[in-house]
């Protein structure tokens, strides 16, 4: 894999920084966007000093837009990668205040997501398009450069990425909770360059094919432990979602992260972006979806050859769109490299060479795939279906069936797995994991099932997994 094709200057995927920025962001813009800035500083419900923000009342954020000078000549100028993706981060924040504000405070009013203004105008939507244009993504909030990834800030330098010492650089609620949701996948970032250490270090093994013909079974299973346990982490420090930010307050800030696209009954027909054009557009919305973790897992083990032909998968990979251009050409590497080695990809190369031991560890990253999606599964069942009856996602994804989309094909890449171990190969950690999964299809067929009442009750349903002893917290 060529690494050089992987960086932006923001973000270089490799064994050093993972999926995360290789410096930390801006904190703030430069002092020549100071009236930019201070809009940022008031915009939260609660700001740092505790008093009300721009969020916090009706028609405030509408009436502030009206004075920001546009900025499109200043933005058009800039050269520096950080400063452009900062300038994205604040006109992302604002974009999406501006036009959600009415349908937070109609939530607030009657527990309904209201309509959202649906002309952006020229004073944000020029200046974001030219940045967005820069950075080569779409004008609409991301997960990558302006919701999660680069909005942290720390609060002690010689501490590391834990959410607990990091604040968020801009904010919509501005209260704990929102800081705990978002920074916590920054934290589990922390992960990602032993986990893409152990990626590139496999494949570089199994792409030798001088040495190909001398490696064991041990010297593979070596590498892919390193992205076993970096996925284990990853699974302990997901977890501590349900301590960092309480599924009760998620509507405290969920309606700003919503996209226009999948989402017409918030935005109709889409956004007009005045000053740019006069048709209206549509954006999916920031969604951990856009990580890149489990993505990459998926390609890196095979589960991604398991994936269902549906209008799910098609909305899986329309989100692959979302990410900056070094992860979409790292994503399409990895799969042109993994397909390389074998028309099954890791699966085929370690069953042909009877590797069992290195195949119980691919099974094993299988089933912390399953686990970081059923815990993902869970806080929707939580955070989301006891909260509203809203069925869509902040992606414009289906609530119910969009996981469970994806789940069912970790089962499917975990059965094919399974079969290719040798039937005399009793390890210990194989017969746990064999032996497991009955009990995990059987949770999400019962879960389904229920799911198709239209009276289904959301707390039945997240009891259904403390019953199967598979509750993530």
């Amino acid at each position: 894999m060529e690494v050089s094709r992987y960086t932006d200057g923001f973000f270089a995927i490799d064994g050093t920084h993972g999926f995360l920025p290789v410096n930390a962001p801006l904190a703030s813009l430069p002092q020549r966007y100071e009236q930019l800035q201070t809009i940022l500083d008031d915009l939260p419900t609660q700001k740092v000093d505790g008093s009300a923000g721009l969020l916090a009342c009706e028609g405030l954020i509408e009436e502030r837009i009206k004075s920001l000078p546009d900025f499109s000549d200043k933005v058009t100028d800039e050269t520096d990668i950080f400063v452009i993706q900062a300038l994205y981060r604040a006109y992302a924040f604002l974009s999406s205040a501006y036009t959600l504000a009415p349908a937070h405070f109609e939530y607030k009013r009657s527990g309904n997501y209201g309509k959202a203004n649906r002309l952006l105008p020229k004073q944000l939507a020029k200046p974001f398009c030219i940045v967005a244009e820069a950075l080569e993504v779409y004008p609409w909030l991301d997960y990558h450069y302006a919701y999660s990834l680069g909005n942290f800030v720390k609060k002690d330098e010689s501490l590391g990425l834990n959410w607990e010492n990091l604040e968020m650089a801009v904010k919509f609620s501005g209260l704990p909770d929102e800081r705990g949701f978002i920074m916590l996948h920054v934290d589990i970032n922390e992960h990602s360059p032993e986990l893409i250490s152990g990626v590139f270090s496999t494949l570089e093994l199994l792409q030798d094919s001088e040495s190909l013909s001398s490696i064991n079974d041990d010297d593979v299973f070596q590498h892919l432990d390193k992205c076993h346990s970096a996925m284990k982490k990853v699974n302990e420090r997901r977890k501590v979602m349900w301590k960092a930010s309480r599924w009760r307050h998620y509507n405290d800030f969920r309606v700003f992260i919503m996209g226009i696209k999948g989402n017409e009954e918030i935005f109709d027909d889409g956004v007009i972006y005045e000053g740019v054009d006069d048709s209206p557009r549509q954006y999916r919305g920031q969604t951990g979806a856009q990580d890149n973790v489990i993505p990459t897992m998926d390609i890196f083990s095979g589960v991604i050859n398991h994936y269902p032909s549906n209008e799910l998968t098609h909305y899986l990979m329309d989100l692959r769109s979302y990410r900056p251009v070094c992860v979409q050409r790292f994503f399409e590497d990895l799969r042109d490299d993994v397909s390389n080695l074998h028309k099954e990809g890791l699966l085929g190369i370690l069953r042909d060479r009877n590797f069992n031991r290195s195949l119980v560890s691919l099974l094993g990253i299988m089933e912390e795939i399953y686990l970081f999606r059923n815990g993902h599964w869970q806080f929707v069942q939580k955070y989301i279906m006891s909260n509203t009856k809203y069925a869509k996602a902040t992606g414009g994804t289906p609530i119910i069936s969009w996981i469970p989309n994806q789940i069912k094909a970790v089962f499917s890449a975990m059965d094919s797995c399974i079969q290719s171990v040798a039937s005399s190969y009793e390890h210990s950690e194989f017969i746990r994991l064999k032996s497991e999964l009955p009990a995990k299809k059987e949770l999400l067929e019962t879960q389904l099932e229920v799911l198709q009442k239209p009276d289904y009750q959301a707390e039945y349903v997240y009891s259904l997994n403390k019953t199967y002893k598979l509750e993530d917290n």
